[in-house]
């Protein structure tokens, strides 16, 4: 099974990194960024993969919020503390929140969304949310690149070991979650804070 996943990796690398990045995956990046290291991919075509599906991604859910506010409004009434706290970002800061909401946990759909209900240039969204993909995946295979051989020493170890590693990694897990999740919630408060 493992050999199979690696063949179509190495086949299909490009096309699976591309709906990887627009179904939003920074995973898929960094085994993205382990290929480009064993020479089976390209650095700069798996970025601007990367990066174009990351920006196709987003340009999808901006015009499910464009064209679809009723949909939106009735099927995530689970979300709308969510959509209340994006409009705040979005008045408050302005377009740096277009560039830097792929890395606010939680928010990386429903900021899309959110902006798409509302009459912001859909030009100019397209614009910053380009740039903003470009960089996100830039970043993120460049540094899965240059760590290679630490990444794949990783995953040997954890191959060998998965014993200790499916605690570690339950361990790490919940510890960024919660720290994510704790960081998120203390801006949410101090923007509605200041917002009334």
């Amino acid at each position: 099974m493992e050999e199979l996943f690696t063949t179509w990796l190495q086949e299909y690398g490009y096309i699976i990194l591309f709906i990887w990045s627009t179904l939003e995956g920074e995973l898929g990046l960094i085994m993205a960024g382990i290929m480009c290291h064993t020479g089976h991919m390209s650095v700069a075509i798996a970025i601007i993969v990367a990066g174009l599906g990351g920006f196709v991604g987003d340009q999808v859910y901006f015009y499910i919020g464009r064209y679809n506010k009723q949909f939106i409004y009735k099927r995530l009434k689970t979300q709308r503390r969510k959509f209340a706290f994006a409009h705040l970002l979005l008045q408050k800061y302005g377009w740096p929140i277009i560039f830097v909401q792929r890395y606010l946990y939680g928010m990386r759909t429903v900021i899309p969304m959110s902006i798409g209900v509302t009459r912001y240039s859909a030009k100019t969204f397209a614009f910053i949310n380009l740039i903003s993909a470009m960089v996100w995946a830039g970043i993120t295979i460049t540094l899965a690149y240059f760590f290679g051989e630490e990444l794949l020493a990783l995953v040997k170890y954890g191959k060998e070991h998965y014993y200790v590693a499916i605690p570690f990694a339950i361990i790490v897990g919940g510890g960024i979650y919660y720290y994510l999740h704790r960081v998120t919630k203390k801006v949410e408060k101090k923007i509605i804070g200041e917002s009334k």
